[in-house]
């Protein structure tokens, strides 16, 4: 099972599911990450924390421990 976290930059992914409790995992929809949605990954901060991605033409950047609870697919 891998994560968002686990992807590396400049690599394109799709989510498969989202995990973690109501209100966290509510705020992650709400920034347009769904289930199908296709994810590419632009940047890592040098310590890993926040991830820079782009999502539905828009950029995002998600802290590791958010990152940790969206699963992806190639």
């Amino acid at each position: 099972m891998a994560t968002l976290k686990d992807v590396k930059i400049g690599q394109t992914v799709r989510v498969k599911k989202l995990t973690g409790d109501g209100a966290v995992k509510r705020r992650i929809m709400d920034m347009g990450i769904t289930k199908g949605v296709e994810i590419y990954v632009r940047k890592v901060a040098p310590l890993g924390d926040p991830v820079e991605i782009t999502v539905r033409g828009y950029e995002l950047s998600l802290r590791k421990a958010d990152a940790e609870m969206i699963e992806v697919e190639s």
